[in-house]
């Protein structure tokens, strides 16, 4: 399972260009940190209140004064500070988040998406989420392409209630990668490492279409 987290977190961190501001939710999205390339300088955000945010620290260094919205320990760089969560939500409320990194329950093909509660269970509510994705320049979901029950999380229509509503930029999974396009909806355009385009079928029931220059074995674990 961490080998699958952290293939959709070195994925996704290819997605960063210099000099932005990025926020990452709870859970995969924040081991987009340890993987942010060489030479490519981003200000990580942390809705409860902080930037400058760097890699996890390790299990025996880690400060319990330090932590990110989902509780998490976390190191800060030089330069990196915090403040009140209101300052915080202001940063994203006023658009200066340029990139954000969220995980999901479901996303469907019109970019809906689900992310806070399945009906009947108990959870502890969307946090930050819904202002992320109504704020934040451009949302990138990470997510298990599959749930454990084996369908796929990846759907026709969401089903649960919606966090966002037509926020989802881009989806990327240990199997693949969608991009949202103004004209064509999302488009297939990268297939993991150990997977085909026949593959993705299978296990995706939103609706995309599959891109003429689409990548095969364009990232993932090594065999």
């Amino acid at each position: 399972m961490s080998d699958i987290k952290n293939t959709i977190a070195a994925r996704a961190a290819q997605e960063l260009t210099d000099g932005q501001v990025i926020n990452l939710g709870i859970g995969v999205p924040t081991l987009v940190a340890n993987h942010v390339p060489p030479g490519v300088d981003v200000v990580i955000h942390s809705e409860n209140g902080a930037v400058g945010v760097g890699p996890a620290p390790d299990a025996l260094c880690s400060d319990p004064d330090r932590g990110n919205a989902g509780g998490a320990p976390i190191t800060l760089i030089a330069g990196g500070s915090y403040f009140d969560s209101a300052t915080s939500f202001g940063m994203i409320r006023g658009g200066h988040v340029d990139m954000t990194f969220l995980g999901t329950l479901q996303v469907d093909g019109e970019g809906n998406i689900a992310s806070y509660e399945i009906p009947g269970k108990l959870v502890a509510g969307m946090g930050g989420a819904m202002d992320l994705l109504a704020g934040a320049k451009t949302v990138n979901v990470l997510t298990e392409h599959c749930s454990k029950d084996g369908s796929s999380k990846l759907v026709e229509k969401c089903t649960f209630p919606l966090t966002g509503a037509g926020e989802a930029d881009v989806i990327i999974t240990e199997r693949a990668l969608f991009r949202r396009h103004v004209d064509k909806g999302f488009v297939l355009e990268e297939v993991a490492r150990g997977y085909t385009v026949d593959d993705i079928k299978a296990c995706t029931d939103m609706d995309y279409t599959v891109s003429d220059a689409v990548k095969l074995n364009a990232y993932g674990l090594e065999e």
